[in-house]
């Protein structure tokens, strides 16, 4: 790992310096246990601390079979698909795995009683695959996590549809957060220059999820004046949302769940931002949803948006919110929903729906194509990494619990064989022009940090209050 580490790290390597490595046997991961999926039985799953389930294990590095890629992982992040795994909900990822691997003998390398788990990452390519011809050893790459076989016809319009889609490093194995990792090398896209090892890895799922849902015709087709209502809009996915809404010349109604919160979407150039807890939305009462909260809330929109309604909501929370995302819509708009992070089982009154022509729409993650110019976008300046902290691998089990109890901005990074943060940087000079809005998470996180250290006696920045222990 020495050699490699110092490889990627010298400016000088050369595509054969990098394919003459030796590849090591085994390295460092973030795993899952098979024997341990029943740790948390009888516990709702707010209740189940990932801390427990989630470990650091040295594992075998796996065979590169066709059309496949193993990349020297120096930063990925944690997204809620790491959540789910790391508390065995909805189920244990065990069963995709298993899945997986009764369909074919290089499948099978999946199916293990341990789950390397982790769908981003920034690093660079150590091996190719029999067949691949667009990357090769020492390109610096990131990946999007859509895992496709792509043998029969109905992947071939738009590949999220193929019946073999899987999410990598949540229903695959060989994931991110780890030293190395095996991705197919159609998941593999260029580094934006600009950015650090640990910036680089975090847009990844989260950038494009967001993109197919709002801006792909897959999704809302947003157009430039749309209202977008977008719920948790500081967090991992809505931050990106909110950025997305507003490069594209929407109005983004920003809904957050704390002041220091809506500081950061004001930050991101959003006007219209509405703190849930401060202004004490609860659309359920007693098991039954409130629809005079929901009205109320439609209400406060128009006070914000000139009186209109929202033409698209960016729905994630699921059962929480979305009653209430199918009622303040306005008639014919349109409610695009991925994720249901606060229950599966949504409930709406379908009056509100179709007597006035609105429409839901599925969205899941996104194809190659969309994640490539959600990527392209990052590149080019126009959408920001939006990371608050960063992890070494050693401690990636805090990230996950952080995230689980929504402790966090933005999104959490987990350096693998990045020995600190601040590296990767290739074009300084562009950096230099974005800096403000690169660091602008971490700013926030700090403060918060120094806030909490100093008692909040004398706040350095207005508005700011720490959200979770230092």
């Amino acid at each position: 790992m020495n050699g490699l580490l110092d490889a990627i790290l010298a400016e000088d390597a050369t595509a054969a310096d990098f394919a003459n490595l030796p590849v090591p046997q085994s390295y460092r991961a973030i795993t899952l246990h098979r024997d341990e999926i029943g740790m948390f039985e009888g516990l709702h799953p707010a209740e189940r601390d990932p801390r427990k389930s989630v470990h650091l294990d040295e594992v075998a590095v796996p065979e590169v079979g066709p059309g496949e890629a193993l990349v020297a992982v120096m930063a990925s992040s944690i997204n809620y698909n790491t959540v789910w795994s790391a508390i065995f909900e909805p189920v244990p990822t065990f069963a995709f795995l298993q899945r997986y691997g009764r369909t074919s003998d290089l499948a099978a390398r999946h199916d293990l009683p341990y789950h390397v788990i982790g769908s981003d990452l920034a690093g660079v390519v150590l091996r190719t695959g029999a067949g691949v011809t667009a990357w090769r050893p020492g390109d610096r790459v990131v990946a999007h996590c859509l895992h496709v076989e792509l043998e029969g016809p109905d992947g071939h319009n738009d590949t999220m549809l193929d019946p073999a889609q899987r999410i990598w490093g949540y229903e695959t194995n060989f994931g991110g957060l780890a030293e190395l990792a095996l991705v197919r090398a159609n998941q593999l896209m260029p580094k934006p220059r600009h950015l650090t090892w640990e910036e680089a890895a975090s847009p990844g799922l989260v950038n494009s999820t967001a993109y197919r849902q709002l801006l792909s015709r897959n999704g809302a087709d947003m157009k430039a004046g749309d209202n977008v209502l977008i719920w948790g809009a500081a967090g991992g996915l809505g931050s990106y949302a909110t950025q997305l809404v507003l490069a594209g010349g929407g109005f983004p109604v920003c809904v957050v769940s704390s002041s220091e919160k809506a500081e950061l979407c004001r930050a991101m150039g959003a006007r219209a931002v509405i703190d849930r807890s401060a202004e004490g939305y609860r659309f359920w009462r007693d098991g039954v949803q409130d629809q005079g909260e929901s009205k109320r809330f439609g209400k406060r929109i128009r006070e914000l948006t000139g009186g209109e309604d929202v033409d698209i909501v960016f729905e994630h929370p699921g059962r929480e919110t979305f009653g209430t995302s199918v009622l303040v819509a306005r008639k014919g708009g349109v409610v695009v929903t991925c994720a249901s992070t606060s229950g599966y089982v949504h409930e709406f009154d379908n009056r509100y729906l179709w007597m006035n022509l609105k429409r839901i729409i599925g969205s899941h993650f996104a194809n190659y194509r969309e994640a490539w110019e959600a990527n392209r976008l990052i590149a080019k300046g126009l959408i920001h990494p939006t990371v608050s902290k960063t992890y070494p691998l050693a401690e990636a089990a805090q990230g996950v619990y952080e995230v689980h109890d929504n402790l966090h901005q933005g999104k959490v990074a987990v350096l693998g064989l990045a020995p600190a943060e601040g590296l990767g940087v290739e074009d300084s000079q562009k950096r230099e022009q974005h800096l403000p809005a690169v660091n602008r998470f971490r700013v926030l996180d700090s403060l918060c940090a120094e806030d909490a250290v100093q008692g909040a006696e004398n706040p350095p920045y207005r508005g700011i209050q720490p959200t979770r222990p230092v």
